[in-house]
């Protein structure tokens, strides 16, 4: 990374800082992008250059880690697709591990703002979308809507199992081992310990 990626990283990085700080002092609808702006030392255009929407800012970290997440596995020249989704699980878990703080305030100003909400929601779709673009590549292709079916079967599972691990990990006030979870809930998939729809 030259100087200049450098440079836009960190104001990136401050930008999403102090905006965060905002909302947790005054409010996500009560925070303006110009307040914002002035905390960071940046003009709303440099900010907007950054960050479109306001909802961006909320969801930043949380975005980081999901796309590093899948260009961490579209990086990878060969791997069992197995163990490369479940480092996929992993990757994002510890990375939201490092700012606990700042993800369960994520999902506090999702429950209380619509928009908010629906952004997320959008991330998490995206982040699904591209991991099965991901998996399309990677898996036999002689039948191509087959393998586009199961690619976005084994992607939607990969995102429910860290949606539904981070949801616990915010949710319960002790002390969670999100990975160690996440692990379990591989275990319930693998060896078909869930009450999944099926014939008889």
């Amino acid at each position: 990374m030259g100087l200049r990626e450098v440079k836009r990283e960190r104001t990136r990085r401050l930008i999403a800082d102090k905006a965060f700080e905002l909302f947790s002092d005054h409010g996500f609808g009560r925070t303006t992008v110009e307040q914002i702006a002035a905390a960071a030392e940046v003009g709303p255009s440099t900010l907007y250059r950054y960050f479109p929407t306001k909802e961006g800012l909320v969801l930043e970290f949380v975005d980081d880690c999901l796309a590093d997440a899948v260009r961490w596995f579209g990086d990878q020249p060969a791997l069992d697709l197995s163990v490369g989704l479940r480092t996929v699980i992993e990757r994002v878990l510890e990375q939201l591990e490092t700012n606990p703080d700042r993800v369960r305030a994520v999902f506090d100003l999702a429950e209380r703002n619509e928009s908010v909400s629906a952004h997320l929601n959008e991330l998490i779709w995206r982040f699904r979308n591209d991991l099965a673009a991901q998996l399309v590549r990677r898996l036999p292709s002689s039948d191509p809507v087959h393998t586009e079916f199961v690619a976005a079967l084994s992607a939607g599972i990969t995102m429910n199992i860290i949606e539904n691990v981070v949801r616990v990990w915010v949710d319960t006030p002790g002390p969670v081992d999100a990975r160690q979870l996440a692990r379990q809930a591989v275990a319930l998939v693998e060896h078909g310990n869930l009450p999944l729809p099926g014939s008889r």
